[in-house]
């Protein structure tokens, strides 16, 4: 066995046991867990992201203790709602994963600020960017664009030029 097997093989074994321990916590709450080179996604009820986070934070054989994005996808087109995708880190052991949740338009989203302080402006952006709301946020407000903005630039029913307005005056039109 080579040097990159024998890392394969650890690396494997990392991410078996992480799915393993994830699925026997939460159970039909990972609604779907899939690998596609080497790191794993696990697609997450909404209302247990905040725990799923907080669990695999705290574990001694996980500590994902860096959380690197929070974003939004706009899949209505394929999947009829957003996605909200948290990426994590492990420093401890070199290891990434990607926990996801899907909102229907105007649900909610829980916070997880409380487990990363880091997750505040990730989760503001993602707001101002897609207009998901995240629940129990200490400061849900725009963080680009001003607070009268109206839409949400990164939608994929966002018009390319803009709505117009009096800054705009190329723009499209309101409905």
């Amino acid at each position: 066995m080579d040097e990159k097997d024998l890392e394969k093989e650890i690396s494997s074994q990392k991410y078996s046991t992480l799915v393993t321990k994830l699925k026997g916590r939460f159970g039909r709450s990972i609604l779907e867990t899939s690998v596609f080179r080497g790191e794993v996604t696990h697609v997450v009820e909404k209302d247990v992201i905040a725990d799923v986070c907080s669990f695999v934070k705290r574990e001694n054989d996980m500590q994902f203790n860096f959380l690197s994005d929070v974003l939004g996808v706009d899949s209505r087109a394929t999947l009829s709602c957003f996605e909200v995708v948290y990426h994590l880190y492990s420093i401890p052991f070199k290891m990434r994963i990607r926990l996801k949740v899907r909102v229907k338009e105007n649900e909610t989203v829980p916070t997880v600020t409380s487990v990363w302080r880091s997750a505040d402006f990730a989760e503001r952006e993602t707001f101002d960017m897609f207009g998901i709301v995240f629940d129990g946020h200490p400061n849900m407000k725009r963080i680009y664009l001003p607070q009268d903005w109206e839409g949400y630039p990164l939608r994929k029913d966002y018009p390319l030029v803009g709505y117009k307005d009096e800054y705009n005056p190329f723009g499209v039109e309101k409905k």
